[in-house]
């Protein structure tokens, strides 16, 4: 790790944490600062409009920072949190994609717990909170760390498929790719890159696997998927686990695979007084999310509730998945007039429920042992709800509270 103190960009987790571990006494500069202050750690923390580039010897931005951000913009020595800890890291895992990065993250670093692997990045943990002892540093991976990230290398990058997001953040969809692709750049021979197939792959030393089916995971690297109990999008999740395991091991652990737990709002199975099935999904805010959760239940008939703050985003794609299947839809939130019409365009039977209590109430009516109920909303929850746990806590005491 480099010796001399960097000058941090953004006063958050990623950035206060590199101080701590540098003793304090960092400067910072921050969007939110009006008034320079010290803090109780000895650190400087100044407005972001009084940075000077020709002061600053090397720089280390928070994740979240546009690229078209003054502060980056001005930076003559910029390093992700990524390329500020490159010479420490020990061998590195990369788990990148729009959906599925921390389940994925989490359950290779539950594969791998007993080689004393640690989890860290976009998960939650920052790299310098991480033991540089420690054997495997397996780490969610955003497109903005990857964006700023222009040295530091994975040993081996693991993307999940990837759908159009951050566009706001990083414009369009084409740069959005680029930077999922980016690891891929610094790479080198004998370096492993699983990355599903169809994308503008840059030229590279590593080793590239494309992947476009859990068929095509199981065959190339001699998984069985029959002994795992995920479905859907949690079921490649567990193949592609698996199969860095493979890689490294040379073994597949489907019983240990399978003690592991998702995390809460994440297609998580209750079933109710009578016995019926219902399916908390809060957690899936965008569409891809949806859309898994959706063909992960497409045997049975599905009373899917969905809605909610979906930003603009273009929902025909999800529609298209629910046209030829046996679904009602029950519509809540801020983007229920917009799903109705949807609905009518592609002959989807929907009800109009405007909030979660309603649509509770009327999937109860007509609900089976043989259907399953859904939420699974593909949009954020703030226009109802504190939170997607907010919103995820609330629809499952509705269902707890239901009779028999």
């Amino acid at each position: 790790m480099e010796q001399i103190k960097p000058t941090l960009f953004g006063y958050g987790l990623t950035t206060k944490a590199i101080a701590k571990k540098l003793g304090g006494g960092c400067t910072f500069f921050d969007d939110n600062v009006t008034k320079a202050y010290t803090d109780e750690a000895g650190n400087h923390i100044l407005p972001s409009a009084l940075f000077d580039p020709e002061k600053s010897h090397l720089e280390v931005t928070t994740p979240s920072l546009r690229p078209d951000h003054p502060l980056i913009r001005s930076a003559k020595n910029l390093l992700s949190e990524y390329d500020y800890f490159a010479k420490a890291m020990p061998f590195s895992i990369w788990i990148s994609g729009t959906n599925g990065k921390t389940t994925t993250t989490q359950m290779l670093t539950h594969l791998l717990a007993k080689r004393g692997a640690l989890s860290g990045g976009n998960i939650g943990t920052p790299l310098a909170e991480l033991d540089t002892s420690a054997p495997i540093w397996v780490l969610e991976s955003s497109s903005f760390a990857l964006h700023h990230t222009k040295t530091a290398t994975p040993d081996i990058y693991l993307l999940l498929p990837i759908t159009p997001d951050h566009l706001d953040w990083h414009e369009t969809s084409e740069a959005y790719e680029a930077d999922k692709l980016r690891p891929l750049l610094t790479m080198k021979e004998g370096e492993l890159a699983l990355i599903p197939k169809g994308l503008n792959i840059p030229k590279t030393h590593a080793y590239v696997v494309e992947y476009d089916s859990n068929a095509f995971i199981e065959a190339y690297f001699g998984l069985d998927s029959s002994q795992l109990r995920f479905k859907g999008a949690f079921l490649q999740d567990a193949l592609l686990a698996l199969a860095v395991v493979k890689v490294l091991f040379d073994e597949a652990d489907y019983t240990l695979m399978n003690t592991f737990t998702l995390d809460a709002h994440r297609q998580e199975e209750l079933n109710d007084a009578q016995g019926r099935l219902w399916v908390n999904d809060s957690k899936a805010t965008n569409l891809d999310a949806t859309i898994q959760a959706v063909k992960g239940y497409a045997d049975r008939h599905i009373h899917l509730i969905l809605g909610g703050d979906d930003k603009g985003v273009d929902l025909t794609p999800l529609f298209e998945v629910m046209a030829p299947l046996n679904l009602t839809l029950y519509t809540i939130g801020a983007n229920s007039d917009r799903l109705l019409t949807l609905a009518k365009r592609y002959h989807v039977n929907a009800i109009a429920s405007q909030t979660i209590q309603n649509a509770v109430k009327q999937i109860d009516q007509v609900h089976t042992l043989e259907s399953v109920a859904l939420l699974s909303p593909a949009a954020a929850s703030f226009d109802q709800f504190n939170s997607y746990k907010h919103r995820g806590e609330t629809f499952m005491a509705l269902v707890k509270e239901l009779k028999k």
